[in-house]
């Protein structure tokens, strides 16, 4: 504990190499002179622990699966928390690439400048367990595809094809079309799809009493055709609060649906979307956009969609994220100004449209870019 007192009136910068369960450390004094290297559990005693001796120090480290309750536990001992975007950032103190030396260059470059690690901010812990939820019913969905596609495909071995039907009624609908021989091998099949069916429709019943009790701004959201209870809370909770971005067309960056640039010089090439973000979100408005384009009602989102896609299958894609990234922007707008969305904007006086909504009809080109 002596060394933990000595340490904390010296380590100005400290970076953490976060580990599954062992966490190396380097922490730094005034002129960048090491003060001390160390190890540590990867659970929230040892980290609130070591934490004491950093207080008012600046601490950086890297996002990952313990970033969110090791940033919160360090910002709540004293220490001034930087999270880095390793996606962004891509650092090294040595030639040597190891945790020890991972841990200096994080101190290092904390040291100097917290915007060089490119920041992120982690959402709140209550924000992370309502999350949880949405992630356990992405889960639960993605494991009934592989099962029904694995139960076409067994049918499909023996000469027989199962009729079409939803996921959610597949059990119902495909069961008297088994062949007798294959009811045996497939009905541990059927029970494990009945369950999961069961337990979706659980969760969707939560999804729905957490929209309406914790954030019943995504009622707005889901005036948009094709958003529903889960695209409209996970947009919410994913993005947490709508005033980090300055614009809305910061949205469908943050989220990956902007094209990448590698301009030099001359040479500008056309790449694909970014992908940066939480890619489940995206996926989610990749949906909707489907939606908007096939099913959805008429609109001016939907026109605008359609005139893009007028082409081949490529032009057609790109026209599915050029919607799907508008829907991104126009979410955030809805957020923001607590209107209902309006098929037709256009048709509204022009003294009562938002300037803010106005730009964003504006987009055209550069969203399909």
């Amino acid at each position: 504990m002596k060394k933990l007192s000595s340490m904390a009136t010296t380590a100005t910068a400290v970076g953490i190499d976060v580990g599954d369960r062992i966490s190396h450390w380097c922490a730094l004094d005034k002129a960048g002179e090491v003060v001390g290297r160390g190890r540590m559990r990867t659970t929230a005693e040892a980290v609130t622990e070591q934490a004491q001796a950093w207080r008012g120090a600046r601490v950086a480290l890297e996002n990952g699966t313990h970033s969110g309750w090791m940033s919160r536990a360090l910002t709540a001992a004293g220490c001034e928390t930087t999270v880095a975007n390793p996606s962004r950032w891509r650092g090294t103190a040595h030639m040597s690439k190891n945790d020890r030396n991972d841990a200096e260059a994080l101190a290092r470059v904390v040291r100097l400048d917290p915007r060089l690690l490119f920041p992120i901010e982690h959402r709140g812990e209550q924000h992370q367990q309502d999350l949880a939820v949405i992630r356990s019913r992405a889960q639960l969905v993605k494991t009934r595809t592989q099962l029904v596609n694995s139960t076409r495909g067994l049918v499909k071995s023996l000469g027989a094809r199962l009729p079409r039907a939803d996921a959610a009624y597949f059990t119902q609908k495909t069961w008297s079309e088994v062949p007798e021989a294959l009811r045996p091998a497939l009905a541990p099949l059927y029970r494990t799809l009945a369950a999961l069916n069961q337990e979706i429709r659980t969760l969707d019943r939560e999804i729905e009493q957490l929209s309406q009790k914790r954030y019943p701004q995504t009622a707005g959201l889901r005036s948009v055709p094709g958003v529903g209870p889960v695209t409209a809370l996970t947009y919410v909770l994913t993005l947490g609060d709508p005033h980090r971005f300055p614009r809305s067309r910061d949205a469908g960056a943050y989220l990956g649906l902007r094209p990448r640039q590698r301009q030099s010089g001359e040479r500008d090439p056309q790449l694909g979307i970014a992908k940066n973000g939480d890619c489940c979100l995206r996926s989610l408005l990749v949906e909707c956009a489907h939606h908007v384009l096939s099913r959805g009602p008429d609109s001016a989102l939907k026109r605008w969609g359609l005139a893009l896609a007028a082409g081949g299958k490529r032009v057609k894609r790109r026209a599915l994220v050029a919607v799907a990234r508008k829907l991104a922007v126009l979410l955030h707008r809805l957020w923001i100004t607590g209107r209902l969305f309006r098929p037709f904007p256009e048709a509204v006086p022009e003294e009562t449209v938002d300037a803010g909504l106005r730009a964003h009809r504006s987009l055209g080109t550069a969203a399909a870019a």
